[in-house]
């Protein structure tokens, strides 16, 4: 069935809730993140924003969780409009193939990380977009541009959640030390890392961060503001990018089972695109064993079969 009429889309989210609601809490909450541990792993919430502006949500839609790794979308179309191609120059567009934390490639390629999504591709684009700012004035131009997207002034920085990546990111720190013997870093890494980590810290609803993704569901533009983000071109070849590498080692199995360009965050967050018709948020803490999160995952698979939106549809 392929279906855009909004009855038969609230009925569709209101039966995978339904259907997916004796099972929330499965999947393991990022625990290495001690503020992200704290999190109900019982929460689910949907939010679906379609093209012409109407909003269908269900559960806890309306409820703020930290966007973390769903943020590198938002860093990298600033990148690209800074910077434009020349960002592939200093990270790569293919799949890694490990885990989004993994330095065993970085080694292998001069400091290079294969694509913008994992830990490393992040914190690269995070010091590309660094240039010419402090770190403190970077962070307020990402957070000024999600709400732009958004339309919404509310969406902060979760401070505790910031303060605890920094506390216990080290990680991360050695992938950033990493790049930086190889010359691929152009500032401090503590400057760099300031940024990254706020920029995960990002707290959104699922309305919200549907709302701050329907610019690459309608070709670039936002068509509630009226607004061109990106061109055409480059909003097909981010949602390219998505499908190809979204969901780390699991982006494969997300483009098989879903077939939507999608990002997902340790947080339990995943934004998906539907080209032409929607931007959809998802969120359930609970993760698999690639750091997505479980139900949430599953929620877009049934949504995907039910609305035949996959982009393989014919």
């Amino acid at each position: 069935m392929r279906t855009d009429r909004p009855a038969d889309l609230q009925a569709i989210i209101d039966e995978i809730h339904a259907t997916l609601k004796s099972r929330f809490g499965e999947g393991k909450v990022a625990d290495y993140i001690p503020q992200l541990a704290r999190v109900d792993p019982k929460h689910f919430g949907m939010a679906v924003v379609m093209a012409d502006g109407r909003v269908l949500r269900c559960g806890d839609a309306d409820v703020a969780f930290s966007i973390q790794s769903i943020s590198k979308v938002f860093t990298l179309t600033i990148a690209l409009g800074k910077y434009g191609e020349n960002v592939w120059k200093r990270v790569g567009r293919e799949p890694s193939g490990s885990a989004f934390n993994s330095i065993v490639q970085l080694e292998h390629e001069g400091g290079i990380p294969r694509n913008p999504f994992i830990n490393a591709g992040a914190i690269t684009i995070s010091d590309l977009i660094l240039s010419g700012h402090t770190p403190k004035e970077e962070i307020g131009e990402i957070l000024r541009f999600v709400r732009h997207l958004a339309n919404d002034d509310d969406i902060h920085v979760d401070r505790d959640v910031a303060r605890s990546e920094a506390a216990t990111g080290n990680r991360n720190l050695a992938l950033a030390h990493f790049m930086r013997s190889f010359g691929r870093l152009d500032h401090p890494v503590d400057y760099v890392l300031g940024v990254y980590f706020h920029q995960c810290a990002i707290a959104m609803s699922c309305a919200q961060l549907a709302h701050a993704g329907l610019y690459l569901a309608c070709n670039g533009r936002n068509p509630l503001s009226g607004h061109t983000v990106v061109s055409e071109q480059r909003a097909r070849r981010i949602n390219a990018v998505m499908l190809t590498c979204g969901h780390y080692d699991g982006s494969g199995d997300f483009a098989y089972r879903v077939g939507l360009p999608g990002k997902s965050g340790v947080g339990g967050g995943i934004l998906a695109i539907a080209p032409g018709r929607a931007s959809i948020a998802v969120w359930s803490p609970g993760l698999n064993s690639n750091g997505n999160s479980a139900l949430g995952s599953l929620a877009l698979e049934m949504l995907a079969q039910r609305t035949g939106w996959s982009v393989f549809s014919g």
